[in-house]
């Protein structure tokens, strides 16, 4: 085989390498929205469990679910929105309604009671739905699931996000945090 032969078969194989390795790679690094959104405000999405206090009205305090719709429904008033709200905006929300023909000066309080979950997939031990903690990073969400499998890539992972009613994907480190209602998939590692 010739000089120019083996030459050109170098550069095939290494143009192959290349693509099989682009393709392994389909995530983009995260977009600054991901670190943003950690510093935000915690906004209420469906599966979220809240326990609202109504100050001097037992009938009324309770725990609450978001449901799929992204509402909650509270006695005397019916349907609230809570998807996408703050704690102290949804506060104001059910106050307002209240005042309106049910109590003059309603002192609703509002906390979470029970997060919506967060989702580990791919090279982890155990695969599946786990109870959101504030301050939770991929790293305590994989040692959650089992921890990374002999193949699992260490270093990054995919984190899958909903912002502003938009799902993005992106790649984080492991010590990155994750939010309530993420996905977190570990890929394969190539060697």
């Amino acid at each position: 085989m010739s000089f120019a032969s083996r030459k050109s078969l170098t550069t095939v194989a290494l143009v192959s390498i290349a693509t099989a390795l682009a393709a392994c790679s389909t995530s983009q690094p995260a977009p600054k929205s991901f670190d943003q959104a950690a510093v935000q405000p915690y906004r209420l999405d469906s599966g979220d469990r809240l326990r609202i206090t109504v100050f001097e009205q037992p009938g009324l305090s309770n725990t609450y679910t978001v449901d799929q719709a992204g509402y909650i429904a509270f006695p005397l008033i019916g349907q609230v929105a809570a998807r996408g709200e703050t704690l102290p905006a949804l506060e104001g929300a059910i106050a307002t309604r209240l005042k309106q023909g049910y109590l003059r000066e309603p002192d609703v309080t509002i906390e979470v009671d029970r997060y919506r979950p967060v989702f580990v997939m791919g090279e982890v031990g155990r695969p599946g739905q786990y109870s959101y903690v504030p301050g939770m990073t991929a790293q305590n969400a994989i040692a959650i699931a089992g921890g990374f499998t002999p193949r699992g890539n260490q270093r990054d992972v995919d984190v899958t996000r909903k912002i502003n009613g938009r799902v993005f994907t992106g790649r984080t480190e492991v010590s990155s945090p994750v939010l309530a209602g993420d996905t977190i998939h570990v890929r394969e590692r190539l060697f």
